[in-house]
C-alpha cells in the first residue's frame, strides 16, 4: 500500500465504530466509513470537540450536524498547493486526501522530464491532479461533467496561484469527449482517470462503471502519445478487483508499449491505530 505522507493539514486521527475523526486545517470532522467494522475505545478527546458529524439517513443520503462552528469555505495545504474545502452532500468536502500520494508522484514524473508534457485529466472532479500537474510545469486539459466542479476546480488553480496555467477547462460527458479527440488527432504524454461506479454525463447520459470501462479503456488509450510519460486509473469501485484493472489496463491500454504496469491500494495512516485505512486503488502505466 502506497501511504500519504507530508499532509500536514490532513490528518485521520482515529477511526472506530462505522466512523473516521479526521483533521482538515484546523476543523475536526466526523465521517461515516463502512470499512471501520472494528470497535474500541474513543479515548482521544478529540471525537468529543469535533466541528461537524455526518450523519448517514436510513433513506439515503444524509446530513451534517454542525456542532461547532464551521466555515462556509476553508481552506488546507498539500506541499505548494491549496485546496478550498466545505461540507458537501454524501460526506464529501470536495477533496479525497488519499490521493496526495498520486499528485505527488504526477509531479515527480511530469518535473522529471525535459519537455512539455500534455495531460489528460478524465472525471476530475475537484482539480487535485490537474492543479499537481500545472504546478510541475505540464499542459493540462480537465475534463468533468459537472459544472460546479469544473468551477471550484478553476478556484483551487487560482488559490494555488496557478489561474494562469496552461489548462484547458472542459464540462463534458468524458467518454464522448475521448472519442471527440481520437476524431481531432489529438495525443497525451500523461492520462490521469478516476471514473466513478456510477454517474451521468451534462446531459443525463447515464455511467455504469462495469458496462463502460472497458470501451473507455480501449478509446482512451488511443490518445498517448508515441512517447507516452505514464497511465493513472484510479478506482473506488469495492466490486472491481485491482487485479482484473490491472489486466484491463495492460490489455487495453498499454498493449505493447514498454513501461512497467502495477496495481496497489493507496491509504491514509491513522495516527492513533499504528495502520493505515485502505482507500481505493490505483493502476499506472509509467514509461521505462
Amino acid at each position: 500500500m502506497r501511504t500519504v505522507e507530508n499532509f500536514k493539514d490532513y490528518e485521520l486521527i482515529d477511526a472506530d465504530s462505522g466512523e473516521r475523526l479526521e483533521r482538515w486545517g484546523d476543523i475536526l470532522l466526523i465521517r461515516p466509513d463502512p470499512q471501520v467494522i472494528w470497535s474500541g475505545e474513543r479515548n482521544d478527546k478529540r471525537w468529543y470537540n469535533a466541528n461537524a458529524i455526518y450523519h448517514r439517513s436510513n433513506s439515503g443520503g444524509g446530513y451534517w450536524q454542525r456542532l461547532k462552528s464551521v466555515p462556509d469555505v476553508w481552506s488546507i495545504k498539500f506541499q505548494d498547493l491549496t485546496f478550498r474545502l466545505k461540507p458537501m452532500g454524501f460526506k464529501h468536502t470536495g477533496l479525497f486526501p488519499e490521493q496526495a500520494v498520486n499528485w505527488a508522484l504526477a509531479k515527480k514524473l511530469i518535473e522529471n522530464e525535459d519537455r512539455e508534457i500534455k495531460v489528460l485529466n478524465l472525471f476530475a472532479y475537484t482539480g487535485g491532479a490537474t492543479v499537481a500537474c500545472l504546478s510541475a510545469g505540464a499542459t493540462v486539459t480537465h475534463v468533468d461533467a459537472s459544472k460546479g466542479m469544473v468551477q471550484w476546480a478553476k478556484e483551487n488553480a487560482a488559490a494555488s496561484g496557478l489561474a494562469d496555467g496552461n489548462v484547458r477547462w472542459l464540462v463534458d460527458d468524458c467518454l464522448k469527449f475521448v472519442k471527440r479527440e481520437i476524431r481531432r488527432g489529438n495525443k497525451y504524454d500523461a492520462i490521469i482517470m478516476d471514473p466513478p461506479s456510477y454517474g451521468r454525463g451534462p446531459n443525463g447520459e447515464v455511467w455504469k462503471l462495469e458496462q463502460q470501462l472497458t470501451e473507455l479503456l480501449t478509446e482512451t488509450g488511443k490518445l498517448l502519445s508515441d512517447n507516452a510519460l505514464f497511465f493513472f486509473l484510479n478506482s473506488y469501485t469495492a466490486g472491481l478487483s485491482p487485479t482484473i484493472l490491472n489486466y484491463m489496463v495492460k490489455e487495453y491500454v498499454v498493449g505493447n508499449r514498454e513501461g512497467e504496469v502495477f496495481t496497489d491500494e493507496i491509504g491514509l495512516p491513522i495516527t492513533n491505530k499504528g495502520f493505515s485505512m485502505p482507500a481505493g486503488n490505483t493502476t499506472i502505466w509509467m514509461k521505462k
